[in-house]
């Protein structure tokens, strides 16, 4: 029999019986433009709603649950057990056309799967990269480099993403994979859809297409590229396991590391503690990569798992094969553990935690501060093109993307 105190108790019970994803007030969309254009202001009010745990949407009808707060990341990603990364279950009940199922899909790859495969993919994936000869690479981005410097610096004016960038990243990863340029056009009109989640099956299918006329071909033509070292590893990957390897090298080391270039650069020409002081010596480009990736990481929102039953969360029921996004860019502007000044301080979750901590961020700090020193070598007196003008930013889930970066300088004479 219940007594007043017992009932009065149950009412003021600070455990929320459901997930944030159960509430019934609105979910916050991650796919507007509103969203792109000022997803800092959107954490704020999220943060002060919800706390750590926030219902989102990442596409109309798709629920989720995004994670905010750095030590609430933090636990999620150091625990694979109770948070595997594996998708299967969710995907079961999302329809076959929703934008974001194919950036979420469960993949033969180690950011998708957990257990022995996941070590066997990891192993495979590591290897391949840490052969990268880096010292090698240094001269590969200077030679993609300065031929695409030289093509806009006589006229005064450029797009810092279509003219520079972009075929930069492109170049840069079709040269790594030993891809010819064809088939990594494919790769990269389709790898596009797939981050901006418009016409995202359509861009998954001219992925694999694409990626497996490269598998067959490294098959018979093999060359000192991660390819052609992945087919050769004792993981002894399969052809569709090969596609998808070689397909997250490709979302990784265009659009992501395009994105990190052009944030940083933008970064750098209209803030005056780093432009001038980049410019100047005082600070290093490594300084202005890292202020990037605290604030407007090139990944903002990813690093998703799904639990294998309900769990409870600072107080919050999560549900079982529902996915959790980890925001990299708001934990990492969590008011527990921001700094002032956090100059030389690399603890943001930029690069995942864990197990599932990025591979490649050695080469992916090289080619961006080399892509920038480069640039900024050649075009010291670079301005932006409409400094007034608020930038604008591509809609999206999951990643940080300027829609472009005009800029001015004097032009280079022959």
């Amino acid at each position: 029999m219940s007594t007043p105190q017992s009932r009065a108790h149950a009412t003021s019970c600070p455990v929320v019986h459901g997930s944030p994803t159960d509430s019934d007030d609105p979910r916050m969309p991650l796919y507007t433009p509103d969203f792109a254009s000022d997803p800092h202001h959107a954490y704020r009010e999220m943060r002060r709603q919800y706390g750590s745990l926030v219902p989102v949407e990442l596409s109309p009808g798709v629920p989720a649950t995004l994670v905010i707060g750095y030590s609430t990341a933090v636990r999620i990603l150091n625990d694979p057990e109770h948070f595997p990364a594996d998708p299967r279950a969710w995907q079961r009940n999302i329809p076959a056309d929703c934008p974001v199922l194919p950036i979420m899909e469960w993949r033969p790859t180690a950011s998708r799967n957990s257990g022995a495969d996941f070590e066997r993919y990891r192993q495979a994936i590591s290897a391949s990269i840490n052969k990268v000869d880096l010292f090698a690479l240094h001269a590969t981005v200077e030679q993609i480099a300065v031929p695409l410097i030289n093509t806009f610096s006589q006229t005064g004016t450029a797009d810092l993403i279509g003219q520079y960038a972009f075929p930069l990243t492109f170049q840069l990863v079709n040269a790594i994979l030993g891809c010819p340029p064809e088939i990594g056009q494919r790769v990269a009109t389709g790898m596009a859809a797939l981050f901006e989640a418009v016409d995202a099956e359509d861009g998954n299918k001219m992925i694999s297409e694409a990626i497996l006329e490269l598998v067959t071909l490294k098959r018979t033509e093999p060359g000192n590229d991660i390819t052609s070292l992945l087919l050769q590893h004792p993981a002894e990957l399969d052809e569709q396991e090969m596609v998808h390897q070689v397909a997250s090298h490709y979302g990784g080391g265009i659009e992501l590391q395009q994105n990190l270039i052009i944030n940083t650069l933008q970064l750098i020409l209209t803030d005056d503690r780093f432009g001038g002081d980049v410019l100047g010596g005082n600070l290093s480009t490594r300084d202005a990569l890292d202020e990037v990736l605290f604030n407007d990481p090139p990944l903002a929102n990813l690093l998703t798992t799904y639990p294998r039953q309900p769990i409870l969360i600072e107080g919050v029921w999560l549900p079982a094969h529902q996915p959790i996004l980890i925001s990299m860019a708001a934990c990492n502007n969590d008011p527990e553990i921001r700094a002032g000044d956090h100059t030389g301080n690399r603890s943001h979750l930029a690069w995942g935690i864990g197990q599932h901590t990025c591979p490649a961020q050695s080469m992916a700090y090289l080619i961006a501060q080399d892509a920038i020193d480069q640039l900024l070598d050649a075009l010291p007196e670079m301005r932006l093109a409409s400094p007034g003008d608020a930038p604008t930013w591509r809609p999206g889930p999951f990643h940080r993307s300027l829609a472009a970066l005009p800029v001015t300088f004097p032009p280079v004479r022959s």
